[in-house]
């Protein structure tokens, strides 16, 4: 560890700092350093249980601006030492406060094929994430999108090329450091070659070293290169090269023989969020917590109870399970990174304002937007061959009102007869195939089934009415019909009889009003899938056939 070096570049006042902090704080402070709880509340009262805890940083879900600023900066003010902040900062500034900017998700960055646009999602992240206090984004995603049946990874990543990811990141990466802000990028070794979330097993990236070196062992070495200060860990096993399904967050030798030595990092390592079941169930929580940091992560990130975990930690320190001298390790890194970023010499808390992005969201939604086939020639839609429309909403999420109703909006602006679908309830509503083709001159379906954490698929769940249902795309040969994605862009595996299909990625307002636009032809598709739209998973078969 040299702490002159990438990434943090101290210099010898930085480093008499870190050193004299370390050597003054007594074993409890130092494992108070080690954790990132996740705030609850910024009551006072709560606040001063977690400064008495002397944790070394702290994460706020978003919320209002001011509330978040206020709280980072009452935390800054009263603790010894400075607090890493973070935020996932993926989409924009809306990961840190509501009012923050809702940019884009990476795979619509990506679809531009554009790389300054992750430096413009980068500079809108840091800036907003800033002006609330943060300090830390934990982004960007460097995952591989190989699987499409992935549920978590998805839409999050910049795709499954090698060199698009590397390009974007780096942008993004840049973005953040231009602005006084420091990255993490995740989830090491790598998410997206298996379909199951590490949110709810112990996922495992099950390439060959060789491959994994190809691709994912690429992406890092890249980014660690280009001076992210961070790297998230993920409870995701790597067997090939530990020889064991452990995850990573509580494997030494993927943390310290691969990210270490062979892939040269020096900086930070956190895990992911420790709550998860990958993480969980790999060892008893009272081992697991102390032997995370003994294996090599620095800091410990989310709590089941934050007092409890630390109990764990001072009980792994009695124990031998955590030794002192690592311990005293990740508390350098840590302080060592607060450093590099001025803390100890000041904090910028913030002030809770923010500036309009309107321009650059819509140059997004424009250029991303892809239009994946259209073998039917039903585009551009128009109120003469199409004026009466059912509009079908595919997934289960809370937006989906918001979303159908803007898509409704803007159809119905453009003088069309929309007819939102309602669940049959009996056999009776179901109607003629006669009665069906006649009502209606186009069926369009919105898919906004978004990719999140703690389910087992990012699918589409039908209403079928024993299997009857005028939900299922039974009419596609009856109805003119098309598919527009406004998250998960696999929905070809589950629709492939639909032949117009779109994918806008984002279901933010903008990415709706330029979806409506193309849709009538009043703007040309400019997006080029970062990922194959088809389900076929041609690259990680190539991959795995390599093994």
């Amino acid at each position: 560890m040299n702490l002159k070096e990438k990434p943090f570049y101290l210099n010898d006042t930085d480093v008499e700092w870190v050193n004299k902090t370390v050597e003054s704080l007594t074993d409890d402070e130092k494992i108070g350093q080690l954790f990132l709880p996740i705030g609850y509340s910024s009551e006072k009262g709560y606040l001063d249980k977690l400064i008495e805890l002397g944790i070394g940083g702290l994460f706020y879900r978003p919320g209002d601006a001011q509330e978040v600023q206020q709280a980072y900066e009452y935390m800054q003010k009263n603790s010894k030492i400075p607090l890493l902040t973070a935020a996932n900062l993926e989409d924009g500034g809306n990961g840190a406060a509501t009012q923050g900017t809702a940019y884009g998700n990476q795979m619509a960055v990506a679809a531009t094929n554009y790389s300054s646009d992750a430096y413009t999602l980068g500079e809108i992240a840091a800036k907003e994430g800033k002006t609330v206090g943060v300090n830390w984004g934990f982004s960007p995603v460097v995952d591989l999108d190989l699987n499409f049946r992935n549920p978590i990874t998805n839409v999050r990543t910049y795709g499954s090329d090698v060199e698009r990811v590397i390009r974007n990141a780096k942008q993004y990466i840049q973005a953040f450091h231009d602005n006084g802000m420091m990255t993490s990028i995740k989830h090491f070794p790598g998410d997206g070659v298996d379909e199951r979330d590490q949110h709810l097993l112990t996922s495992v990236n099950s390439l060959s070293v060789t491959n994994w070196r190809k691709t994912f062992g690429r992406v890092y070495k890249e980014l660690i290169d280009c001076g992210s200060k961070a790297v998230m860990i993920g409870h995701i096993a790597f067997p090939a090269y530990a020889g064991d399904t452990m995850p990573a967050t509580l494997s030494p030798k993927l943390l310290q023989d691969l990210l270490r030595k062979e892939l040269e990092f020096n900086g930070l390592t956190i895990t992911d969020a420790t709550p998860m079941v990958g993480f969980c169930a790999a060892m008893k929580r009272s081992e697991a917590v102390p032997f995370t940091i003994q294996a090599g992560c620095d800091m410990l990130l989310f709590n089941r109870v934050l007092e409890e975990d630390v109990q764990y930690m001072k009980e792994g320190l009695a124990k031998g399970i955590l030794t002192k001298e690592r311990l005293n390790e990740a508390v350098t890194r840590i302080l060592a990174t607060k450093a590099s970023l001025g803390l100890h010499k000041s904090i910028n808390h913030g002030t809770a304002t923010f500036e309009d992005y309107k321009k650059e969201q819509y140059d997004l939604a424009d250029k991303s937007i892809t239009l994946v086939k259209d073998t039917q020639k039903m585009l551009p839609l128009t109120s003469n061959k199409n004026k009466r429309i059912l509009l079908q909403v595919l997934g289960t999420f809370d937006s989906n009102t918001r979303v159908v109703e803007k898509v409704k909006a803007e159809l119905e602006a453009r003088d069309f007869e929309v007819t939102i679908y309602e669940p049959e309830t009996n056999f009776f509503d179901l109607g003629t195939v006669e009665s069906f083709s006649k009502e209606y001159d186009a069926v369009l379906y919105v898919a906004n089934v978004q990719n999140a954490s703690n389910q087992t698929v990012a699918r589409i769940h039908w209403h079928t009415l024993f299997g009857l249902g005028n939900n299922m795309p039974w009419f596609v040969k009856e109805v003119p019909t098309a598919l527009i994605s406004f998250g998960n862009p696999y929905h070809l595996y589950d629709l492939p009889m639909v032949e117009t299909v779109i994918n806008a990625y984002c279901n933010y307002d903008h990415f709706i009003e330029m979806t409506v636009k193309k849709l009538t032809g009043e703007s040309s598709f400019k997006g080029i899938s970062p990922v194959n739209p088809f389900c076929e998973n041609i690259l990680l078969e190539e991959l795995k056939n390599e093994n």
